[in-house]
């Protein structure tokens, strides 16, 4: 058994050192600094702070220095805490708060991250001090409302460190998505650069297979092609890798139940024995199998293959199969996607070369449903990420006629513009859709999305030279912008365009807090900010240029900028910018 004095925490802010690893109890260090800061708040009203993780260990101690609090107690108190044994609850927090002991008692909080308990936070009180100023003439009911104001704080503490929590998942899940997202487009990429008219078939489909197997570990996989043979349509063989055996019973079998399953709206045929029996007859090697379309235009009127209400009277030309998971118990939805992906590559070369631009396609799409999805946080900047895109790029357009701009740069301008808002997704809807003006603190929240979008984005080495575009949008050339306060050439001109665009549009659009301005008072305020705000040849730049055309083509196109130009042009500036980050 150890002494009490062996629990005393002597004379220091931490039980333990702050380091950029994680705690046995999953506190992270940045969110020791932050619940220190708290706790530095709360010794002013001549109290204790302290976090316990969810093992159990005293990891933070904030000693307000009117008494000493016991090590064992507060892990006493937080144990009580994790198991719900404490009573009574925070006035005006969802968050429940308990207070434990009688005589020295302590208030807990339990710290979530999601559902999941990760710590307490601990509120050691001493019954003899109270509020200075409470407005209360007897004691007793100065320490109730002494109480009763540590418990609202301790309650908006980890209702705040839930929300934070939340946050950074959401961000980090967004990361590795984009991530995921990118390694597969950079399989897709490799197939088409092999894409040359005088290879044959057979080789581009192997280094598929190679390539697939490369990314998802299988047993066996092959790709089957419609031939005629003696005037009849098989399927064959073309290509495959492992340990595999497909006779032509079996390509027919594939070819009938994929057919049923992509008609009946699935995008694959899975089948295994994982959750329960297989569903088809299959060979006694087969544990899980999982086979995708290849699928070509029929310009015939019918075709039994026929997918049932497809574009372009699409049908059944061929199909991928693979065998045996490795790594894993069984095919998923996530490696469906990427299979129709490679399948619907190897479709294209099959039809000339056709992969790269659906390649593009799928990439500013993905983009492109990002940025509404963070735009859709907010009903009043419907639209805002891609009118900034189009609003960037006319603006480089125009520089480009006065002074050298390459092509690529263009295309990264329009990008930067697109994903410039990026970082809101880490930023709560509460404050992107508050009403009136905005607390201190509420600003300093919006002005970390410049950082967030940046971090999201550098992760992704191809995307790295759009990142200044997203980071110094808020700049301003006077010193006066965030997040770094950058003067004047420092501001990168990417950074310079996309600020312009996007204030050009804040303007003509409609918020909360005020209505929209016309164009020539966007104008007449982009002039009056010319060496301030904005940058003086930038801004000329766009002031001189035909901006009522610009407006008319934003006019026609609606609020969420989806109509005939967002149709067609947008995604042809979208595909050539992606291509300018994947070549």
């Amino acid at each position: 058994m150890k002494s009490e004095a062996e629990y005393e925490m002597q004379n220091t802010r931490y039980e333990i050192g702050l380091s950029s690893r994680k705690t046995n109890g999953r506190l992270t260090s940045s969110q020791l600094r932050e619940l220190e800061s708290f706790g530095g708040r709360i010794n002013k009203f001549g109290v204790n702070f302290a976090v316990c993780d969810a093992n159990g260990e005293l990891v933070l101690l904030c000693d307000g220095g009117k008494f000493k609090s016991s090590r064992k107690q507060l892990i006493k108190a937080s144990q009580r805490a994790l198991n719900k044994e404490g009573e009574g609850s925070c006035i005006g927090t969802e968050t429940q708060v308990c207070r434990v002991g009688e005589t020295n008692p302590v208030l807990a909080a339990v710290l979530r991250g999601g559902s999941e308990a990760v710590g307490v936070a601990l509120i050691d009180l001493d019954t003899g001090f109270s509020i200075p100023d409470a407005g209360c003439s007897d004691r007793e009911s100065s320490i109730e409302y002494r109480e009763s104001i540590l418990s609202e704080m301790l309650g908006l503490l980890a209702e705040h460190f839930q929300t934070e929590v939340e946050a950074e998942e959401q961000i980090e899940m967004v990361g590795t998505e984009l991530a995921r997202v990118y390694e597969e487009l950079v399989l897709l990429y490799k197939l088409s650069t092999n894409m040359r008219v005088t290879e044959p078939d057979a080789n581009f489909l192997q280094m598929a297979c190679d390539s697939l197997t490369g990314i998802v570990s299988v047993e066996g996989i092959a790709i089957l092609l419609e031939k005629t043979i003696e005037n009849e349509k098989q399927l064959v063989v073309a290509a495959g890798s492992g340990l595999i055996d497909i006779d032509d019973r079996m390509a027919a079998v594939l070819h009938s139940l994929l057919a049923e399953e992509i008609n009946s709206g699935k995008e694959a045929l899975l089948d295994s024995e994982v959750d329960s029996p297989f569903k088809h007859d299959w060979p006694e090697n087969i544990r899980n199998i999982i086979a995708v379309p290849l699928c070509g235009k029929d310009k015939a009127e019918s075709h039994p293959d026929k997918i049932a209400g497809a574009q372009n009277e699409n049908r059944i030309m061929g199909l991928m199969v693979a065998i045996n998971r490795i790594d894993k118990q069984d095919f998923d939805s996530t490696d469906a996607k990427l299979f129709n992906s490679v399948a619907n590559g190897c479709a294209v070369f099959i039809e000339n070369g056709r992969l790269f631009n659906d390649l593009k396609t799928l990439f500013i799409g993905s983009l492109r449903a990002l940025t509404r999805s963070i735009d859709a946080k907010d009903q009043y900047t419907r639209g805002h990420s891609e009118r900034v895109a189009f609003i960037s790029r006319w603006i480089a357009e125009r520089l480009a006629e006065q002074e050298p701009l390459e092509e690529e740069q263009i295309h990264r301008i329009y990008l930067a513009g697109l994903l410039h808002d990026i970082g809101k997704i880490g930023i709560d809807e509460t404050v992107l859709r508050k009403k009136g003006k905005l607390t201190e603190r509420e600003l300093e929240c919006i002005r970390k999305h410049p950082s967030i979008g940046a971090g999201i984005l550098r992760e992704i080495k191809q995307m790295r030279d759009i990142v200044p575009g997203v980071l110094c949008h808020h700049e301003r050339v006077d010193g006066k912008g965030y997040p770094g306060g950058l003067v004047g050439e420092q501001i990168p001109l990417i950074g310079k365009i996309v600020g312009l665009a996007d204030g050009f549009d804040a303007m003509t659009s409609k918020r909360t807090y005020r209505n929209a301005r016309t164009v020539e008072q966007a104008l007449a305020e982009i002039k009056k900010g010319l060496g301030t705000q904005f940058d003086e040849k930038v801004g000329r730049v766009f002031i001189n240029s035909d901006v009522y055309q610009l407006w008319d083509i934003i006019m026609q196109n609606g609020p969420d900028f989806t109509g005939i130009y967002g149709s067609s042009n947008f995604s042809e500036f979208g595909t050539a910018a992606v291509g300018t980050l994947i070549t």
